[in-house]
């Protein structure tokens, strides 16, 4: 020991270079760690159905259409989220769901995902119609296919097309997915019309009740204008229109028929707050950069090379003044 103490005195200077250049050395070729944690993975699917272009939500006191009001809450969702969270996005139609990103870190893709999320709209369904009993059923075998344990957070209104009977209606005691799905329910109680658009996405008026008695029904893909020439039928008259609200009670029955959750979509603290306490789906081993760690501390011990300097001439300094 007396003979360590004397070898530290004499060479710190060069200890602590030596210390500050490993250290740069770690912040060159291994500036991230592995850490194992529980961690939050959530699969957004919106409904993009037509009925999902009614306007009865509002966005800064402004009516806006309920898939605008979904892209709004997805969005606020995946900003509201801290860093190590992960997002895959998808969409309902028809019978199916379908994924468009599979999951990403929401820090290092923040701009991906919300991209993905603002470029939401109702010409992506493929065909017509909406049986979400059928899209529970899809959703499962989209769990499956992420290979990784997800929250799912269905955005829609419930609305189905054509309307739910004995006859199409779905057994889902086999579903095991509850304990990870989450209905969110977007837009208001009081029936509305819903705005019908060309392929153009040029609205035309609004879908008549007379159209398959259903709005979420398109009847054809778009992929072919020429069943929009000159435009699609709409309704002629305000009786005429097909009206629709949100199916709050059929979706809270679709809901415990799988176990799983049902919430109202809302832009305030009390429905993020909500999303965020969900129980982590997963656990991942996450990078952590310690890049900037390493680096502090290799400018720190390289500043503390002058503390015996800085040190003498303070003392010198008050010597002299004395």
């Amino acid at each position: 020991m007396k003979k360590i103490l004397p070898f530290l005195k004499d060479n710190h200077e060069t200890l602590l270079y030596v210390a500050a250049f490993g250290l740069l050395l770690l912040a060159l070729f291994k500036p991230d760690i592995q850490l194992k944690q529980e961690v939050h993975n959530y699969l957004l699917v919106a409904d993009v159905s037509q009925s999902m272009n009614a306007e009865d939500e509002k966005l800064n006191n402004q009516p806006v259409s309920r898939l605008a009001y979904t892209r709004q809450l997805m969005k606020k969702v995946v900003q509201t989220s801290p860093c190590g969270t992960y997002f895959s996005v998808g969409i309902f139609a028809s019978d199916n769901v379908a994924l468009l990103i599979t999951p990403l870190e929401v820090c290092t893709n923040l701009d991906v995902i919300t991209d993905s999320i603002d470029h939401l709209e109702w010409r992506m369904a493929w065909k017509g119609n909406s049986r979400l009993s059928f899209g529970v059923r899809a959703a499962a075998n989209t769990f499956d296919s992420l290979n990784v344990p997800a929250q799912m957070l269905f955005f829609t209104d419930g609305d189905e097309a054509p309307r739910v009977n004995v006859t199409i209606k779905q057994d889902l005691s086999g579903i095991q997915i509850g304990k990870n799905f989450v209905f969110v329910g977007v837009g208001g109680n009081t029936k509305v019309g819903v705005p019908r658009f060309n392929s153009a996405n040029k609205r035309v008026g609004y879908w008549p009740i007379s159209d398959n008695n259903n709005a979420g029904a398109v009847g054809v893909t778009y992929s072919d204008p020429s069943q929009d020439e000159p435009d699609p039928s709409v309704a002629s008259a305000e009786y005429d229109r097909f009206l629709s609200q949100l199916e709050e009670e059929y979706l809270i029955s679709l809901a415990g028929e799988i176990k799983a959750k049902y919430i109202k979509g809302q832009d305030n603290s009390a429905f993020y707050d909500f999303v965020q306490k969900q129980k982590p789906a997963a656990s991942f081993v996450t990078s952590y950069s310690m890049r900037w760690v390493y680096l502090l501390l290799a400018i720190l011990l390289i500043l503390s090379t002058f503390i015996p300097n800085i040190l003498a001439r303070s003392t010198l300094g008050a010597r002299f003044n004395f």
